[in-house]
């Protein structure tokens, strides 16, 4: 049985090509076709036998052939015919993962097009043995489903039951997750319920897919107020969870989710991963990318809110930007406040019912006490903040190895579940810029203002910002992994890899509890750029000196250093802790 949800034709047509099918729109190859039968609220429906491989469309009235809107694989592109792929064919070998708990884990960020030279499934498989060692227990993969051209961050997908070919298609991203499974990794699926891409995008020829006269920052709103819509979405996160034994999704911007109905879309995301997780006897994670601020997303179902296992904290990421850069342009504006780093710490969101400059209204509202810490995703560096800045530019590029180090025990130490960018660990010099390879030079054009406009609003040089078009773009974007084997990068893994360490063993900074929390500013006058902050983890001190001069630092009665990132770091005639400048301790009480 072969169906299809196409509410807007008269007649619907399958169509089996033989060799490598349609390439394009309209191409002809030698087929087979079969009329689907009308059923119930706008499906159709037919007996057809297909092998795996099979290149197969639909045809709607006397339209050209279509990719089917549940294709798993497209190996001409997504304008071509599609490949039916069994979704039971795979061999797996995980039988025996029982999954892994998001409550104490580390999430790794990567792209896979980026993350390594080939940019491929199988060559970032080389690299697990590397976040094993680094002490990685989750990985979060930027979006894998279909778009136009080569390369892309993958946000302007337009078949979302798709895995790149690029990349390796379907086989090889079972390959990938049943490896990370093996070696005891689990994989978090990054995947966009907001809009479709603009090129490849064929839905809306099917039946009402988008609202109409409604759109979000990155085109039309998918419309949710349609049934066969959000069982569209609701399956798809189903097949990755269920069919490719994916262990978590990312729901990216879910604040651009246009749903009116009395039970949210979220609400139905969550209900049918924990059904599934019942079933599956092991634990399913969504988390949330939400621009809200609103703990809704997160506080369990029975009290109101969507049951989602955690979401992203940016008031995070924007406090610890700024205590360690200064820089305050566009949103980090506010986070100048010297109070910022330390709210953060203690209460989860800065703007949590406050006035936001750039959003020119108040923000946000607070997180209940008792909610676990661990439910807010905490990061210093991320795709969006990096390749979403004009030139690209990580951390690396405005901090010294000092500052870097600072950040390392900031992102590591701090409440919440860390996450790290690809690359983070040793301070990678590549940049990580907006990239794409759009055939079509309208969309390319239209892609090019769209940033320069953006940034135009930040203050940012629109003259340093790379053609996203341009090969080089993409090519730089790579990682550099030898670099990592040398000098002051070395020394950073080393880092990383030792404050993993002391998060497995010391509990109190696993502990969930933001009551166990505390945040002291030594100087709460100066400015940003002089601060000294004293931030607890239960019985664990953090002395983080962003000032520009040596803090004398007087420490508790038994107190010792259990890490330093500074070597000058030291006790004076007084019995006072000496930290330089750009440096962080971690004390822990005496016995």
């Amino acid at each position: 049985m072969i169906e299809v949800w196409a509410p807007k034709a008269r007649r619907v047509r399958v169509r089996r090509t033989d060799g490598g099918g349609d390439a394009a729109p309209g191409g002809d190859t030698a087929a087979t076709e079969i009329d689907l039968s009308p059923a119930e609220d706008g499906w159709w429906r037919g007996d057809l036998e297909l092998a795996d491989g099979d290149r197969y469309g639909f045809v709607l009235d006397d339209g050209d052939l279509r990719p089917d809107p549940r294709s798993r694989r497209q190996p001409d592109g997504v304008h071509g015919a599609s490949a039916w792929v069994d979704p039971a064919s795979f061999p797996w070998t995980d039988q025996t993962w029982t999954g892994r708990q998001l409550a104490g884990g580390v999430i790794y960020e990567l792209h896979l097009g980026t993350f390594t030279p080939e940019g491929t499934l199988d060559a970032a498989i080389d690299r697990l043995d590397h976040l094993v060692e680094l002490g990685i227990t989750h990985i979060e993969l930027l979006p894998v489903n279909g778009f136009n051209g080569t390369w892309n961050w993958g946000y302007d997908g337009v078949l979302w039951y798709t895995v790149h070919e690029a990349y390796g298609g379907p086989a090889a991203y079972a390959r990938f997750v049943d490896a990370a499974h093996a070696a005891g990794l689990a994989v978090i699926q990054d995947v966009v319920y907001n809009h479709l891409g603009p090129s490849g995008n064929y839905l809306p020829e099917f039946g009402p897919y988008l609202r109409e006269g409604s759109r979000n920052t990155w085109g039309d709103s998918v419309n949710l107020d349609e049934d066969a819509v959000r069982s569209y979405i609701v399956e798809n996160a189903l097949m990755w969870l269920r069919n490719y034994h994916v262990d978590g999704l990312r729901l990216d911007a879910v604040h651009a989710l246009h749903d009116e109905r009395p039970v949210h879309l979220l609400h139905e995301l969550a209900e049918a991963s924990d059904a599934l997780s019942a079933h599956l006897g092991r634990p399913l994670t969504l988390i949330a990318e939400s621009d809200m601020n609103d703990p809704k997303l997160i506080l369990p179902r029975e009290a109101g809110g969507y049951g989602l296992t955690a979401q992203w904290s940016d008031d995070w990421h924007h406090a610890v930007h700024v205590a360690l850069t200064g820089e305050t342009v566009g949103y980090y504006e506010d986070f100048a406040d010297p109070d910022a780093l330390p709210k953060v710490w203690t209460k989860g969101f800065f703007h949590d019912g406050t006035y936001s400059s750039f959003r020119e209204r108040t923000h946000g509202h607070p997180i209940p006490a008792e909610m676990p810490a661990w439910r807010l995703v905490t990061f210093a560096q991320d795709h969006d903040q990096i390749g979403n800045r004009a030139a690209g530019d990580r951390l690396t590029a405005t901090l010294d190895a000092d500052r870097l180090a600072v950040a390392a025990v900031l992102t590591l130490t701090a409440p919440g579940t860390p996450m790290l960018f690809m690359g983070e660990e040793w301070g990678a010099s590549t940049p990580w810029q907006f990239f794409t390879s759009h055939p079509e030079e309208w969309l390319a054009e239209a892609v090019r203002t769209g940033r320069t406009a953006e940034f135009a609003r930040m203050g940012w040089d629109e003259s340093t910002v790379p053609d996203p078009q341009d090969p080089q773009t993409f090519r730089r974007s790579h990682l550099d992994w030898a670099e990592s084997e040398a000098g002051q990068h070395a020394r950073l893994l080393k880092l990383y890899r030792e404050l993993l360490r002391l998060r497995r063993e010391r509990p109190e900074l696993t502990d969930p509890s933001f009551a166990s929390l505390a945040a002291v500013d030594e100087n709460p006058d100066a400015a940003p750029d002089a601060r000294r902050f004293i931030l607890g983890r239960g019985d664990l001190r953090i002395l983080v000196n962003l000032s520009a001069d040596t803090w004398r630092a007087v420490p508790r009665e038994g107190e010792t250093v259990l890490l330093a990132t500074a070597v000058t770091t030291a006790w004076d005639a007084d019995g006072r802790l000496e930290l330089p400048p750009s440096s962080a301790v971690i004390l822990i009480p005496g016995h």
